[in-house]
């Protein structure tokens, strides 16, 4: 009897998922309907299907945002802010970990406090900062702006995932004669894949769909990314949205791809670095 209570009970808290699950993808479902319409048909009735799927929009929004050139920034400032994020961050939890001392161990805090400074708070210092180095206004300064600001959260997941790794295969290879650098990049920095991974995809999501800071800081219509120049749809007195929403599918299509073919080791670094840790 038991055991059928707990299985129905077990049944309604998959219904209730599903259904909650269902009601988040809603908004997904509108923006993809809608994004085939021309504008008097999406203000009519934004819920209906389209009565002829058009694909003009995103040939329009394709050709007067000059997407490819949007895109090419977005994959130039992911990609090296991710990997110098990833490299940096991964490096100094090794060494944090291999070599506590009251310095590291106080670094280390002062990231784990970093964590919950949000990020309004510091975008104007952030501002002068860059102006004073003479990177405002360039791809290098918004890379080192992500770099900064993502790196307390990095190396805090990769800090209890080198804990798990075993001293003793390290040396090993120190006996053998391995330098320091040739013991992290051989045998270290292939054990932390799976938190690598996990590191990889959380900030390549972040990074393509950040707006804030990239308007702050980028502002030559050449320098745009892919969500600034969506942005540039809308004004005070026009604000296309069906070029917007083609656009906006397009945008989000890569990372969502992206996500799902890698999702999973988000789930087991994440697991890891929290249990081994």
């Amino acid at each position: 009897m038991s055991t059928f209570m707990s299985r129905n009970k077990l049944h309604l808290v998959e219904v209730v998922v599903i259904l909650l699950a269902l009601f988040f993808l809603i908004p997904f479902y509108f923006v993809l309907v809608n994004s085939f319409k021309s504008m008097p048909e999406l203000l009519k009735n934004t819920a209906s299907i389209p009565e002829i799927w058009r694909f003009a929009n995103y040939q329009r929004a394709w050709d007067i945002l000059n997407l490819p050139l949007a895109i090419t920034n977005s994959l130039i400032i992911t990609i090296v802010s991710t990997v110098g994020l990833t490299t940096i961050a991964s490096m100094c939890a090794y060494r944090m970990v291999r070599k506590p001392s009251k310095f590291n161990n106080m670094m280390f805090s002062l990231f784990v406090a970093a964590m919950v400074i949000p990020i309004q708070a510091i975008m104007l210092p952030l501002v002068k900062i860059l102006n004073v180095l003479g990177i405002i206004n360039s791809i290098p300064g918004l890379v080192v702006s992500y770099i900064g600001l993502g790196i307390a959260f990095s190396t805090f997941l990769f800090h209890g995932f080198v804990k798990s790794i075993p001293y003793e295969i390290e040396e090993s290879a120190i006996i053998d004669g391995c330098s320091p650098y040739r013991v992290y990049w051989s045998i270290v920095f292939p054990l932390l894949k799976p938190m690598t991974v996990t590191v990889v995809l959380l900030n390549t999501l972040w990074f393509w769909n950040e707006f804030l800071l990239a308007q702050l800081i980028l502002l030559k219509p050449e320098l745009r990314t892919i969500q600034l120049a969506i942005n540039s749809l809308f004004s005070e007195y026009t604000k296309q949205w069906d070029l917007a929403l083609a656009a906006l599918v397009m945008s989000i299509t890569p990372a969502i791809v992206f996500f799902f073919f890698l999702q999973r080791h988000i789930i087991e670094g994440v697991t890891a670095g929290a249990v081994k840790g």
